[in-house]
Formats: structure tokens, sequence, C-alpha cells
């Protein structure tokens, strides 16, 4: 009997080593491989975080040569030593109408335009923010001669001027028509400022309405040329406002994705405004080094007639609409053919 039970015993062990050897086999089987020691690790996924050190593009900034580009001097030689918050790419062009239609391409982030041009884009494309004032009253009649004394000696006389469909014009246009002699006067207009100036200082041109600093130009090369009239003066006498002339316009869209990067530039041409009015011999040389004025000694000369300002906020607000509501009351057109609201600004 107890061989017989010893063997049962040993049958029932038999037996459960089996069952356990089986199990395991089969726990093996279906449990993942483990990875040797050896085996590489896979390929990590690129991360889509903005690199900080990634170089940021360039601020796009259109200029005028004259007043616009002079009280951007500093700013420029800043930008090109490094010493900016932000880099910049600068552009010069002695033709409005070119950086109007550059602009409208998305050429320019910024660029800087006539007042009545940033109504008038605005009207045409949605896509103009005024972000500031920089220009005020830079236009003169200049004469070789000295028969006009005052601004109705104009009356019955021709004279040749510049910036026909732009500020200019639709100023010149509005003292003549408010002193009465809009009838009796004939206006030849020329494309380029340097073009009329080269005439003035010849002789070849006996009376012409400029603006600064090709009034210096004139007056420097021909003794004979005198100011005969400061439209600015003559403005404000009739409107009751003062002359605004030039002005800073961002794209809409570039304002909309890049609000910090307008405002670091116009702290920075605030800045470059400053300098150009306190220290005229430095950004004499400043402004000839760039061809804005054909000479440091020109430029100098002209600085105290450009006016050059930078006005944000309320004082562009106020001073703003009312060139507008004067302009628009003289002639609808010269805005686009609507006063600007309240949207247009940056």
């Amino acid at each position: 009997m107890k061989k017989l039970y010893r063997l049962c015993a040993a049958l029932m062990c038999l037996a459960m080593l089996l069952s356990f050897a089986a199990c395991s086999q089969s726990a093996e089987e279906s449990a993942p491989p483990v990875e040797s020691s050896s085996t590489p690790a896979p390929t990590p996924v690129e991360s889509t975080e903005i690199d900080p050190d990634a170089e940021a593009a360039p601020v796009r900034v259109a200029a005028l040569k004259g007043p616009t580009g002079m009280g951007m001097s500093f700013l420029m030689k800043a930008d090109e030593n490094g010493e900016t918050a932000q880099d910049y790419e600068f552009t010069l062009s002695a033709d409005p109408s070119e950086v109007n239609a550059a602009f409208i391409k998305g050429d320019y982030d910024i660029a800087a335009v006539p007042i009545n041009v940033a109504a008038v884009l605005s009207q045409k494309t949605g896509n103009v923010k005024l972000a500031a004032v920089n220009t005020l009253g830079v236009l003169y009649i200049l004469e070789n001669g000295d028969s006009i004394q005052s601004f109705g000696d104009l009356a019955g006389k021709t004279i040749q001027a510049t910036g026909q469909a732009s500020t200019p014009e639709y100023v010149l246009n509005y003292l003549l028509e408010q002193n009465g002699i809009a009838d009796s006067v004939t206006v030849e207009y020329l494309t380029e400022h340097s073009e009329l100036a080269s005439l003035m200082a010849a002789g070849e041109s006996t009376l012409g309405m400029l603006p600064e600093p090709n009034v210096t130009v004139v007056t420097t090369k021909n003794p004979d040329v005198r100011v005969a009239l400061d439209l600015t003066a003559e403005w404000e006498s009739v409107a009751g406002t003062q002359l605004i002339q030039g002005c800073i316009i961002v794209s809409a869209a570039f304002a909309e994705e890049n609000p910090d990067a307008v405002e670091v530039f116009l702290d920075e041409y605030a800045r470059s405004v400053e300098n150009v009015n306190s220290d005229h011999a430095a950004a004499a040389e400043l402004i000839a080094e760039y061809g804005i004025v054909e000479s440091a000694a020109i430029a100098e000369k002209a600085i105290d007639n450009c006016n050059i300002v930078c006005l944000t906020g309320d004082e562009l607000r106020e001073s703003a609409d009312a060139m507008f509501a004067v302009l628009y009351e003289a002639d609808p057109s010269s805005l686009g053919g609507a006063l600007p609201d309240e949207s247009i600004y940056f």
C-alpha cells in the first residue's frame, strides 16, 4: 500500500511540474520581447517650439529723400551698427508714387508718405494704419526777383511746382481758393523736386513752390533766389490748423501680427528725430552719408525749416483729424472720397 501511495504522489508531483512548465512557456510566448541594452533608442519627434536664437526677418521701412529720410538718419546708422532692438531694411526713394505702389504690393511693412496718401491707401486697400505724423509744413514759394510780398501777389502768375496729386498740390489749391485767386494763377507741375530745384538754381525758372531741403539747395546755389512765402504760415492764417505734410503708415496685416515691432520702431524713430533736431552737425553728416540730401552743409542749414517731428497717440489723432477735415472740405478726392474714421489709427 505504501509503495502504491508513494507512486501516486510521485505521479501527481510530475503532473504539477509539467503543468507549471507549460504555463511559463505560454507566458513567455505572449509577453513582448525585452529590448537588449544594445538596441538603439527610437528617433525623437522634432520640437515645434520657436528657437529663441533664430533671427527674425528685418522690418522693411521705406522713406522719402527729404525730411522723412532726414528724421530716420540716426536710426539708420544705429541699425547699421547693430545697436537697434530689432533689424531694419531701409529703402530711400525720391518718388512718393514709387513708394505707394510698392507698399500696396506688400514690399514694405512701414512707409513714410504724404498725409493724404495715408487716407487714399486706406480707402483703396483697407491695409493701412496711421502710426505717426513725422513732418509738418515744409513748403515755400521761391522767387528769382522781388515782386511777391503777399499771397495775393501771385494773381496772374505762373508757378512751377512739384507734388501733384499729393499734399503739396492740395495745400496750394486750398490757399489759392481761400485767397480768392485760384482762377488767375497757372500751376505747372514737374515730376521731381530735384528737377525744379535745378531749374531755379540755374535761373531757368523764376517762380516755384518747393519743399525743404530743396529750398536751401536752390538759395545756396543761386543767391538771387529768395523765399517769398512760407506756406505753413499762410496755411495757419486761413485754416486755423497745423499744416501736416508727412506721416508714417504701417501695413495693417503687419501691425496685427507684430504690434510690438511697430511700437519698437516708433520708439526708436522718435529718438532718431530727437537727435536730428538737437544735433544738427552730426545729423547733417549722416544725412549726406546716406544720400538723403546732397551735402552735409545743405542738410545742416535746412534742418530747422524741415519741421521734423514724431507725433503719436492723442497728438497724432488731433492733428491728423484737423488736417483731414480741411482737405476733405477743400477736395474730397484728396482723401480718396471719404473722411478716414477712427479705424485708420494704429
